[in-house]
């Protein structure tokens, strides 16, 4: 009811202002001027344009009037309207604002007084301003005859030159062939720039240099000025080098008066469009400033301009000016005249309109000023990372800058409007006031920083780094500006997180987990408790201030954690560790919780969310441990593969938390952490960057006990900074005289090597659990008398249930170090119960020194957390150890997997006959040490026979016909190095044949990888990747990069708790995700649409901060039955995608074609700008996927080059 009283006193004012303006006539210049009123207003425009002649009309108490086209139902200016009516039904979508008759039929069915053109469309054709004044309305901008001069670049040359207004060399009339324009060039030299002869705003614009370069810019420049404005006819001027570009805003009367409203300079342009305006011209000399307005003013008397317009000219540095043209109409950039002046533009264009003078309005040029600066920066859906290549789609977030000096002009600025790709990309103008420029420029800064737009992409870090530039802020710029700061370019990615994890939340809402399950088990709905670390050794809770400021922080602050065997290593350095451990009297542990544990039993899938909520305890109450093993082996690959984390970062956070603590991980020798052979600068680049990031202690082993390829790793480990802990790995049985190959003294060989190789700890690396207690007696016995001042360590499994047992024996034999898990991540394949070893040992000399019911506490956080990976354990086939492991000497992480296997695939009472395959095989290898890669040679060769149903005496005898697995046949090449006691015959030379063989060490022959190139494939596809990134790409080609996608889609996953991670919400669920230090996101699901769109897609609802949110999510399973265009995968050179939704324009090439590198493709259409799509490679064209006027979407598939 209060807004329909204050439209209604509008009205009224307005209407007793013109009842007293009707009585009168205004003569000026001998002029006499009637007054009519204006009621009603129709804005022959869309979008921010047509919103800001509304608001105008509604402040003057003037009835509003919207048309819009089908395809802009949607869009805010209609609803901003009194009225609104649809135009051009069944026509494209900007044909449809160029129906004159569609648009005068409106005016004349709805009583509408005058039309305003807004800018753009058909602001500039004077067949339209014809048209509505010969329809009894009134054109509310200058006369047809002027709009026709002025419009005509010619005519407006010949008004200019007429008026002793200074121009640019051009040509004398529009031109409309290529033969012409070479003609022109020929005979007045270049550079020339190419001009739209019918329409402004940069549209058919092109500079050219190079002669050879005129034929194909002509007709490029002319077939966008026919899309965009009808007409491709082209003007040609010399091209002024390094102006500034400056614009005199005018307004006239219909008595012939006019003022200026002081000038403009945009001169920061891209593409000859402007990006950045700035009232009035920074530095401008007062003379030129005046001699400009002047001609500004004498050449609109000149030609009876009336109403708003702009004269614009080229500024060079002499200070000598020239016409380039007049904008007869309003400008995009008119908001920062009006706010430097406090003139109403628009409404002074109205009154106009209705018959009233400048003097009337106030208008005299004595009392125009300009006051302090103002900037407008036009926030586009444009991407400056990706050559501003237009960006179409929903709006997901729209958050704006607001505040103190700061103006927003804008129309479809709301989370869930839809950026089509048939319109100008402009989405927003922001406009900032000051006093200063500097102070104008900090305003706008501030503002645009305010911003949240998600979904589709804009130029505001690139306005940003414009606004940012000292050039720009001393106000010397010119038209080169952006041409010469190639640092405008570059950006910091914005990283859009907690979008990125909606659209993760939905994609496993509406196509279940993102990461494969492996069992039934559903993740536990539960929240493991995290003991408390605590303030003081008396064992006090952290006070409440401590916990808050943990929380702000990131960090424990409350409380350092005691000192452990870290710090002997950081201010010793390996050699005084290795001494410190050597002369430590009890018996040191390490904890595989974090590591081996659960590569054992789950799979290798704990996730760092997992690990980080329980190391700050770990640092607290395990500071005497010898290490903390949670790096290396399957966590590398599995953490990029599953987890969608990068392992990179989670040593970090783990180091950050647990400063305390050496961190040990596992490293292959010459396989790093992968499963093949890498350069050798690889392997050792790897060493230095894991130190870097918080490693202290490398176990360092190879499959086969290959000395060079061990040697190779612990030379990288060693020169990386880190402790050398060399790895033997057993196999056989010592204690049993029967087993001649892996006897004690092969053994001790081995141990004398590693020594002699400089190893700062020597390890037993017991992965199949074969070392029994005697056994362990018996070798750790005869390493220490050997080797007495060598720090011993011993590694174990718990498959046999003797595990407990046969540490308990190495440790009274002399061993320093032995392997345990925490009790509930404990026994069957993993390692010994570390509550066993604790209790076993209390007491006695070799005691621990760590509290039981510590144990305990850290025992019931894994216990729990242990459940929420039900689809990853263990015991949903295994239910207990199995001594018959000393039968098949299965490996611990291999013996679950193999399991795993048999039972997914329906073959559970097999696993019997699979376990005897694997002794088969193992033997059919030569006995061969049996740890990754080389236990999964032995592991393919055992699945292989069974089911084939093939015995070791069928494979002895058929191997030369048989079809043997990949893994097979590259050991037998010597691809991982060469195994003790040499390849089986004759059954290599059988399967081998002719292949080639590998002697030596298998990496030796590689050549050095080219870090800096890696990096740079990777940039083309991922331009924030980082070096560990690479490192990553290195040891994982393809899983690397499937991770960067995955991560570059859906953000940070690793912040979601597990259960969320693996199978999503639940409807009604809430969520709180930590992003970073002070930031918790909270996310509750609401709903998942039932209907799909048609390119197969479901909307899922969340709130996010209490904020409506909602992602689109294509179904995958039900679009397969929809015809939806494929899209190319980012990554994949040989596809080529759209960069850019838009028309297909022009296909150029057929399949089976063979294109050059940079040949172009297919040329597509978008917010009036065509782009050619270039061949990213040479090659075979496989398939073309698009067709003529096909309407893509970025990404699409275009064509498959081979």
């Amino acid at each position: 009811m209060q807004i329909l009283k204050a439209r209604f006193a509008l009205r009224a004012s307005a209407s007793h202002f013109r009842a007293w303006s009707s009585t009168r006539s205004a003569s000026t210049d001998s002029k006499t001027v009637d007054y009519k009123p204006i009621r009603s207003v129709l804005v022959a425009n869309r979008g921010e344009i047509a919103i800001r002649v509304f608001r105008a009309c509604t402040e003057l108490g003037i009835r509003s009037v919207a048309i819009y086209s089908e395809q802009d139902r949607l869009q805010m200016h209609r609803q901003k309207a009194d009225e609104s009516y649809v135009v051009g039904k069944g026509l494209p979508p900007v044909e449809a604002y160029l129906s004159i008759p569609e648009i005068i039929r409106v005016a004349k069915e709805n009583d509408v007084d005058a039309v305003h053109p807004g800018y753009g469309l058909l602001s500039e054709r004077s067949d339209f301003a014809e048209a509505v004044i010969k329809a009894g309305l009134r054109f509310i901008g200058p006369s047809p005859f002027v709009v026709q001069q002025m419009g005509d670049k010619v005519a407006a040359r010949k008004a200019a030159i007429e008026a002793k207004v200074p121009i640019v060399p051009g040509t004398d009339g529009p031109i409309t062939t290529k033969e012409e324009a070479l003609e022109f060039c020929k005979q007045h030299g270049l550079p020339v720039i190419f001009k739209a002869a019918y329409g402004g705003g940069g549209r058919g614009m092109r500079v050219v240099r190079e002669m050879s370069e005129v034929a194909t810019s002509f007709e490029r420049a002319s077939s966008e000025a026919l899309g965009a404005f009808g007409n491709g006819s082209m003007f040609i001027e010399r091209f002024i080098e390094r102006p500034r570009h400056i614009e005199v805003q005018l307004l006239g009367d219909k008595a012939g008066n006019v003022v200026h409203l002081y000038e403009r300079d945009c001169s920061v342009q891209r593409r000859h469009q402007k990006v950045v305006e700035i009232a009035p011209a920074p530095g401008l000399d007062p003379e030129i400033r005046n001699r400009m307005t002047d001609c500004a003013i004498h050449l609109a008397r000149h030609v009876g301009y009336e109403n708003a317009g702009t004269v614009e000219f080229l500024l060079d540095d002499k200070g000598n000016f020239y016409f380039i043209e007049v904008n007869a109409r309003l400008q995009v950039e008119h908001t920062i005249t009006e706010e430097v002046t406090g003139i109403d533009l628009v409404q002074s264009q109205i009154r106009v309109a209705e018959g009233m003078t400048l003097p009337e309005l106030g208008l005299t040029q004595d009392k125009i000023h300009t006051q302090g600066y103002a900037i407008q920066c036009r926030v586009t859906t444009e991407d400056p990372a990706n050559n501003f290549q237009p960006s179409t789609g929903r709006i997901e977030v729209f958050r704006s800058g607001e505040g103190m000096g700061i103006r927003l002009d804008s129309a479809s600025t709301y989370a869930g409007a839809i950026i089509s790709p048939y319109y100008d990309s402009l989405l927003v103008k922001v406009i900032s006031h000051a006093q200063d420029l500097s102070a104008s420029a900090a305003k706008m800064n501030r503002a645009l920083r305010e911003f949240r737009i998600r979904g589709v992409k804009t130029n505001i870090p690139f306005l940003l780094n414009v606004l940012e530039n000292q050039k720009f802020l001393n106000g010397a710029v010119d038209t080169y500006f952006i041409d010469e700061h190639p640092q405008l370019f570059m950006f910091k990615a914005s990283q859009n997180r907690a979008q990125k994890i909606l659209n993760y939340l939905g994609q496993v809402m509406v196509n279940g987990p993102a990461t494969p399950l492996a069992t039934q088990i559903p993740p536990a709905d539960v929240k493991p408790y995290i003991p408390a670390v605590p303030l003081v050794r008396s064992g006090h809770d952290l006070s409440p201030e401590a916990i808050k400021r943990q929380e702000m922080t990131g960090e424990n602050t409350a409380v350092k954690p005691p000192k452990g065997f870290k710090e002997i290593l950081r201010e010793g350095g390996p050699d005084a560790f290795a001494k410190a451990v050597r002369q430590h009297k009890g018996l040191l542990l390490m904890d595989t919780t974090f590591r081996d544990a659960h590569q054992s039993l789950l799979a290798t899938r704990i996730r760092t969310h997992d690990l980080l909520g329980v190391s700050p305890y770990v640092a607290h109450n395990f500071s005497n441990l010898y290490s903390l093993e949670n790096w290396g082996g399957a966590t590398f690959d599995v953490a990029l593969r599953f987890l969608h984390e990068c392992p990179w970062e989670r040593l970090e956070d783990m180091r950050r938390l647990i400063p305390n603590v050496p961190f040990q991980m596992l490293l292959r020798g010459a396989n790093a952490v992968g499963y093949t052979n890498y350069p050798d600068n690889v392997v050792f680049k790897f060493c230095d960057m894991a130190v870097k990031a918080g490693m202290d202690v490398f176990r360092v082993f190879d499959s086969l006990n290959y000395l060079p390829n061990l040697i190779l790793g612990m030379d990288a480990a060693g020169k990386a900074g880190g402790v050398v802990e060399a790895a033997i790995s057993y196999t056989g049985d010592v204690s049993d005289p029967s087993k001649k190959k892996y006897d004690l003294k092969y053994y001790l060989n081995l141990a004398d090597e590693l020594v002699k190789a400089g190893t700062h700890v020597l390890a037993i690396k017991d992965m199949a659990g074969l070392l029994k207690p005697q056994a362990a007696k018996l070798l750790i016995t005869a390493i220490r008398d050997k080797h007495p001042s060598v720090p011993i360590h011993v590694h174990t499994h718990d498959t046999s249930g003797a595990g407990v047992a046969s540490m308990l024996a190495c440790a009274e034999a002399g061993a320093d170090v032995v392997d345990v898990a925490v009790d509930s991540m404990s026994g069957m394949t993993s390692q010994p119960s570390m509550g066993a070893l604790v209790a076993s040992l209390q007491g006695t000399p070799l005691d621990t020194g760590i509290p039981l019911q510590t144990v305990s506490e850290y025992s019931a956080y894994w216990e729990q957390a242990r459940t929420l990976y039900g689809p990853f354990e263990c015991t949903a086939t295994m239910k207990s150890g199995n001594a018959d492991v000393y039968l098949n000497e299965i490996p611990g992480g291999q013996y679950t997997n193999l399991q795993f296997q048999a039972f997914s695939l329906g073959l559970g009472s097999q696993f019997e006959e699979v376990k005897r395959a694997y002794r088969d095989a193992n033997l059919l290898l030569g006995d061969i040490i049996k740890v990754t890669p080389s236990s999964k040679v032995v592991g393919d060769f055992a699945q292989f026979m069974v089911q084939n149903k093939l015995t070791a005496a069928d494979i002895e005898a058929r191997a030369e016909e048989l079809s043997f697995p990949k893994s097979v046949v590259e050991f037998f090449q010597g691809a991982i190095g060469i195994p003790y006691g040499g390849f089986p015959e004759p059954l290599r030379s059988k399967i081998l044949k002719d292949m080639p063989r590998i002697e030596g060490r298998p990496g030796q022959e590689l050549a050095p990888l080219d870090f800096e190139k890696l990096k740079e494939d990777l940039k083309e596809h991922y331009p924030e990747v980082s070096d560990q990134d690479v490192m990553s790409a290195a040891m994982y080609p393809q899983v690397a990069n499937d991770f960067f996608r995955i991560r570059d889609k859906y953000g940070p996953v690793k912040h979601l708790d597990t259960k969320t991670f693996l199978v999503g919400p639940n409807v009604g669920e809430t969520i709180e995700v930590k992003i970073e230090r002070g930031k918790t996101l909270d996310i509750k699901t609401l709903a998942i649409s039932e209907e799909m769109t048609a390119a197969g897609e479901r909307e899922v609802f969340f709130e996010l901060n209490g904020q409506l949110r909602s992602v689109f999510i294509r179904d995958d399973q039900a679009s397969k039955e929809m015809k939806i265009h494929p899209k190319a995968v980012k990554g994949d050179k040989n596809q080529v995608g759209a960069p850019m939704p838009g028309t297909v324009l022009t296909i150029k090439v057929k399949e089976g074609d063979h294109v050059d590198k940079g040949q172009p493709i297919a040329v597509l259409s978008a917010m009036k700008m065509e782009m050619i799509v270039q061949a990213p490679k040479a090659g075979t064209v496989k398939s073309v996927s698009i067709t003529n006027g096909q309407k893509l979407e970025g990404d699409d598939l275009i064509c498959t080059i081979e």
